[in-house]
Protein backbone atom coordinates (compact mmCIF):
# COMPACT_ATOMS: atom_id res chain seq x y z
CA UNK A 1 0.00 0.00 0.00
CA UNK A 2 1.39 3.40 -0.96
CA UNK A 3 2.11 5.79 1.87
CA UNK A 4 0.57 9.21 1.36
CA UNK A 5 2.96 12.06 1.89
CA UNK A 6 2.14 15.53 3.03
CA UNK A 7 1.71 18.18 0.30
CA UNK A 8 4.70 20.31 -0.51
CA UNK A 9 5.24 23.10 1.98
CA UNK A 10 3.06 21.44 4.65
CA UNK A 11 4.83 19.97 7.66
CA UNK A 12 3.38 16.60 8.59
CA UNK A 13 2.73 16.26 12.30
CA UNK A 14 2.62 12.93 14.11
CA UNK A 15 -0.43 11.97 16.09
CA UNK A 16 0.33 11.80 19.80
CA UNK A 17 0.36 8.28 21.15
CA UNK A 18 -1.18 6.95 24.38
CA UNK A 19 2.01 7.77 26.28
CA UNK A 20 1.88 11.43 25.27
CA UNK A 21 -1.79 11.65 26.20
CA UNK A 22 -1.15 10.05 29.58
CA UNK A 23 1.74 12.46 30.19
CA UNK A 24 -0.51 15.43 29.39
CA UNK A 25 -3.24 14.20 31.74
CA UNK A 26 -0.66 13.69 34.50
CA UNK A 27 0.80 17.16 33.92
CA UNK A 28 -2.67 18.71 34.23
CA UNK A 29 -3.79 16.62 37.20
CA UNK A 30 -0.92 16.97 39.65
CA UNK A 31 -1.82 20.50 40.73
CA UNK A 32 -5.42 19.80 41.84
CA UNK A 33 -4.30 16.49 43.36
CA UNK A 34 -1.58 18.30 45.30
CA UNK A 35 -4.07 20.93 46.47
CA UNK A 36 -6.53 18.25 47.64
CA UNK A 37 -3.72 16.47 49.50
CA UNK A 38 -2.73 19.74 51.16
CA UNK A 39 -6.32 20.44 52.23
CA UNK A 40 -6.64 16.89 53.57
CA UNK A 41 -3.44 17.29 55.62
CA UNK A 42 -4.69 20.64 56.97
CA UNK A 43 -8.01 19.02 57.88
CA UNK A 44 -6.23 16.19 59.69
CA UNK A 45 -3.85 18.54 61.55
CA UNK A 46 -6.65 20.85 62.71
CA UNK A 47 -8.74 17.97 64.08
CA UNK A 48 -5.83 15.97 65.51
CA UNK A 49 -4.45 19.00 67.35
CA UNK A 50 -7.85 19.65 68.92
CA UNK A 51 -8.07 23.21 67.61
CA UNK A 52 -11.80 22.73 66.99
CA UNK A 53 -14.38 20.67 68.82
CA UNK A 54 -15.29 17.29 67.21
CA UNK A 55 -18.97 18.26 67.05
CA UNK A 56 -18.00 21.22 64.84
CA UNK A 57 -15.51 19.54 62.48
CA UNK A 58 -15.28 15.76 62.21
CA UNK A 59 -11.87 14.21 61.77
CA UNK A 60 -10.94 12.48 58.50
CA UNK A 61 -10.72 9.16 60.34
CA UNK A 62 -14.24 9.46 61.78
CA UNK A 63 -15.65 10.63 58.46
CA UNK A 64 -14.22 7.85 56.31
CA UNK A 65 -14.79 5.25 59.01
CA UNK A 66 -18.50 5.97 59.07
CA UNK A 67 -18.63 5.72 55.27
CA UNK A 68 -17.08 2.26 55.52
CA UNK A 69 -19.28 1.17 58.43
CA UNK A 70 -22.51 2.44 56.83
CA UNK A 71 -21.59 1.80 53.22
CA UNK A 72 -24.95 0.28 52.27
CA UNK A 73 -26.82 3.20 53.81
CA UNK A 74 -24.78 5.78 51.91
CA UNK A 75 -24.87 3.76 48.68
CA UNK A 76 -28.67 3.44 48.65
CA UNK A 77 -29.19 7.14 49.31
CA UNK A 78 -26.54 8.12 46.75
CA UNK A 79 -28.35 6.10 44.08
CA UNK A 80 -31.56 8.00 44.83
CA UNK A 81 -29.85 11.37 44.47
CA UNK A 82 -28.03 10.18 41.35
CA UNK A 83 -31.29 9.15 39.69
CA UNK A 84 -32.95 12.48 40.54
CA UNK A 85 -29.90 14.37 39.26
CA UNK A 86 -29.54 12.48 35.98
CA UNK A 87 -33.28 12.65 35.25
CA UNK A 88 -33.36 16.39 35.94
CA UNK A 89 -30.18 16.95 33.93
CA UNK A 90 -31.46 15.09 30.86
CA UNK A 91 -34.82 16.88 30.96
CA UNK A 92 -33.05 20.23 31.36
CA UNK A 93 -30.91 19.48 28.29
CA UNK A 94 -33.93 18.60 26.16
CA UNK A 95 -35.99 21.61 27.27
CA UNK A 96 -33.01 23.96 27.22
CA UNK A 97 -31.91 23.08 23.69
CA UNK A 98 -35.48 23.31 22.38
CA UNK A 99 -36.00 26.68 24.06
CA UNK A 100 -32.72 28.00 22.70
CA UNK A 101 -33.61 26.96 19.15
CA UNK A 102 -36.98 28.68 19.44
CA UNK A 103 -35.40 31.85 20.83
CA UNK A 104 -32.81 32.03 18.06
CA UNK A 105 -35.38 31.33 15.35
CA UNK A 106 -37.68 34.18 16.41
CA UNK A 107 -36.83 37.58 17.83
CA UNK A 108 -40.34 37.83 19.26
CA UNK A 109 -39.96 34.57 21.17
CA UNK A 110 -36.54 35.61 22.44
CA UNK A 111 -37.75 38.98 23.69
CA UNK A 112 -40.73 37.29 25.35
CA UNK A 113 -38.95 34.39 27.03
CA UNK A 114 -35.61 35.91 28.01
CA UNK A 115 -36.96 38.19 30.81
CA UNK A 116 -39.05 35.31 32.15
CA UNK A 117 -36.05 32.97 32.19
CA UNK A 118 -33.95 35.57 33.97
CA UNK A 119 -36.72 36.20 36.49
CA UNK A 120 -37.08 32.48 37.19
CA UNK A 121 -33.31 32.07 37.54
CA UNK A 122 -32.84 34.73 40.22
CA UNK A 123 -35.55 33.24 42.46
CA UNK A 124 -33.84 31.16 45.19
CA UNK A 125 -34.80 27.55 44.54
CA UNK A 126 -34.79 26.76 48.26
CA UNK A 127 -37.59 29.34 48.62
CA UNK A 128 -39.90 27.72 46.07
CA UNK A 129 -38.97 24.09 46.78
CA UNK A 130 -41.71 23.72 49.45
CA UNK A 131 -44.30 24.64 46.82
CA UNK A 132 -43.26 21.74 44.61
CA UNK A 133 -43.43 19.40 47.60
CA UNK A 134 -47.00 20.59 48.29
CA UNK A 135 -47.99 20.29 44.63
CA UNK A 136 -46.17 17.06 43.72
CA UNK A 137 -45.75 15.25 47.04
CA UNK A 138 -42.60 13.88 48.64
CA UNK A 139 -41.70 11.39 45.91
CA UNK A 140 -39.00 11.91 43.28
CA UNK A 141 -41.00 14.40 41.17
CA UNK A 142 -40.31 17.63 43.13
CA UNK A 143 -36.58 16.85 43.39
CA UNK A 144 -36.37 16.25 39.65
CA UNK A 145 -38.26 19.49 38.94
CA UNK A 146 -35.88 21.51 41.11
CA UNK A 147 -32.89 19.83 39.44
CA UNK A 148 -34.36 20.82 36.06
CA UNK A 149 -34.81 24.43 37.19
CA UNK A 150 -31.22 24.61 38.44
CA UNK A 151 -29.70 23.11 35.27
CA UNK A 152 -32.03 24.68 32.70
CA UNK A 153 -30.67 28.24 32.58
CA UNK A 154 -26.99 27.41 31.79
CA UNK A 155 -28.10 25.09 29.00
CA UNK A 156 -30.32 27.73 27.40
CA UNK A 157 -27.79 30.55 27.63
CA UNK A 158 -24.88 28.49 26.33
CA UNK A 159 -26.93 27.08 23.45
CA UNK A 160 -28.26 30.50 22.46
CA UNK A 161 -24.73 31.88 22.52
CA UNK A 162 -23.49 29.03 20.37
CA UNK A 163 -26.27 29.33 17.81
CA UNK A 164 -25.68 33.09 17.53
CA UNK A 165 -21.91 32.77 17.15
CA UNK A 166 -22.14 31.54 13.56
CA UNK A 167 -20.33 33.64 10.99
CA UNK A 168 -23.04 35.36 8.88
CA UNK A 169 -20.98 34.68 5.77
CA UNK A 170 -21.33 30.94 6.40
CA UNK A 171 -25.10 31.29 6.57
CA UNK A 172 -25.12 33.35 3.37
CA UNK A 173 -22.95 30.75 1.64
CA UNK A 174 -25.29 27.99 2.79
CA UNK A 175 -28.31 29.87 1.43
CA UNK A 176 -26.50 30.55 -1.83
CA UNK A 177 -25.82 26.83 -2.26
CA UNK A 178 -29.51 26.08 -1.84
CA UNK A 179 -29.51 24.67 1.70
CA UNK A 180 -32.79 25.10 3.54
CA UNK A 181 -33.16 26.17 7.19
CA UNK A 182 -33.26 22.58 8.46
CA UNK A 183 -30.12 21.52 6.58
CA UNK A 184 -28.32 24.71 7.57
CA UNK A 185 -29.14 24.02 11.21
CA UNK A 186 -27.93 20.41 11.10
CA UNK A 187 -24.79 21.03 9.04
CA UNK A 188 -23.66 24.46 10.27
CA UNK A 189 -25.48 25.88 13.28
CA UNK A 190 -25.60 22.76 15.47
CA UNK A 191 -21.95 21.67 15.07
CA UNK A 192 -20.70 25.21 15.65
CA UNK A 193 -22.83 25.58 18.80
CA UNK A 194 -21.66 22.33 20.45
CA UNK A 195 -18.53 23.77 22.14
CA UNK A 196 -20.68 26.45 23.80
CA UNK A 197 -23.32 23.88 24.72
CA UNK A 198 -20.81 21.59 26.42
CA UNK A 199 -19.46 24.52 28.42
CA UNK A 200 -22.98 25.08 29.72
CA UNK A 201 -23.54 21.36 30.33
CA UNK A 202 -20.53 21.20 32.65
CA UNK A 203 -22.06 23.93 34.80
CA UNK A 204 -25.53 22.41 34.58
CA UNK A 205 -24.29 18.97 35.69
CA UNK A 206 -23.06 20.30 39.03
CA UNK A 207 -26.13 22.50 39.50
CA UNK A 208 -28.41 19.50 38.91
CA UNK A 209 -26.81 17.76 41.90
CA UNK A 210 -27.40 20.86 44.01
CA UNK A 211 -31.02 21.04 42.85
CA UNK A 212 -31.74 17.42 43.73
CA UNK A 213 -30.20 17.83 47.20
CA UNK A 214 -32.12 21.08 47.80
CA UNK A 215 -35.34 19.25 47.00
CA UNK A 216 -34.38 16.51 49.46
CA UNK A 217 -33.74 19.12 52.16
CA UNK A 218 -37.34 20.29 51.96
CA UNK A 219 -39.19 17.00 51.95
CA UNK A 220 -37.74 13.52 51.53
CA UNK A 221 -37.15 10.26 53.35
CA UNK A 222 -34.16 9.18 51.26
CA UNK A 223 -31.27 10.68 49.31
CA UNK A 224 -28.09 12.50 50.27
CA UNK A 225 -30.03 15.63 51.20
CA UNK A 226 -32.07 13.56 53.64
CA UNK A 227 -28.85 12.06 55.06
CA UNK A 228 -27.30 15.50 55.56
CA UNK A 229 -30.50 16.92 57.04
CA UNK A 230 -30.84 14.08 59.54
CA UNK A 231 -27.17 14.22 60.50
CA UNK A 232 -27.43 17.97 61.05
CA UNK A 233 -30.47 17.56 63.29
CA UNK A 234 -28.76 14.83 65.33
CA UNK A 235 -25.43 16.70 65.57
CA UNK A 236 -23.85 13.71 63.83
CA UNK A 237 -20.91 15.60 62.32
CA UNK A 238 -19.09 12.57 60.80
CA UNK A 239 -22.22 11.53 58.88
CA UNK A 240 -22.78 15.16 57.84
CA UNK A 241 -19.24 15.45 56.48
CA UNK A 242 -19.54 12.06 54.78
CA UNK A 243 -22.72 13.14 53.00
CA UNK A 244 -21.11 16.38 51.85
CA UNK A 245 -18.05 14.55 50.53
CA UNK A 246 -20.14 11.99 48.65
CA UNK A 247 -22.29 14.78 47.18
CA UNK A 248 -19.15 16.59 46.01
CA UNK A 249 -17.73 13.41 44.48
CA UNK A 250 -21.03 12.85 42.67
CA UNK A 251 -20.87 16.32 41.14
CA UNK A 252 -17.25 15.84 40.09
CA UNK A 253 -18.05 12.49 38.45
CA UNK A 254 -20.94 13.99 36.48
CA UNK A 255 -18.70 16.86 35.39
CA UNK A 256 -16.08 14.32 34.29
CA UNK A 257 -18.73 12.35 32.39
CA UNK A 258 -19.70 15.47 30.42
CA UNK A 259 -16.00 16.19 29.82
CA UNK A 260 -15.50 12.65 28.50
CA UNK A 261 -18.54 12.93 26.26
CA UNK A 262 -17.19 16.20 24.90
CA UNK A 263 -13.88 14.50 24.15
CA UNK A 264 -15.61 11.94 21.91
CA UNK A 265 -18.18 14.29 20.35
CA UNK A 266 -15.77 17.19 19.66
CA UNK A 267 -12.39 15.63 18.84
CA UNK A 268 -11.92 18.31 16.20
CA UNK A 269 -12.25 21.26 18.55
CA UNK A 270 -9.14 23.16 19.59
CA UNK A 271 -9.80 22.59 23.29
CA UNK A 272 -9.61 18.82 22.76
CA UNK A 273 -6.27 18.73 20.91
CA UNK A 274 -3.34 17.47 22.89
CA UNK A 275 -1.03 19.96 21.23
CA UNK A 276 -3.30 22.95 21.75
CA UNK A 277 -1.57 26.03 23.03
CA UNK A 278 -1.85 26.22 26.81
CA UNK A 279 -0.45 28.48 29.46
CA UNK A 280 1.98 26.66 31.70
CA UNK A 281 4.05 27.67 34.69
Amino acid sequence: MAVRSAPAGVAERERPGPGARAAKVAAQAWRPVALLALLFVAWWVITAAGWVEPYLVASPWDTFSIIGNKWGYFWDNTLVTLWETVAGFVIAIALGVLTAVLMVSSVTIERTLYPLLLFAQVIPKIAIAPLFVVWLGTDLAPKIVIAVLMAFFPVVISMVTGLKSIDPEMLQLSATMGAGPAKTFVKIRLPASLPHLFAGLKIAATLAVTGAVVGEFVGANEGLGFVIQQANGNFDTPTLFAGLIIMSVLGVLLFAAVELLEYFVLPWHASRRIDAATTSM
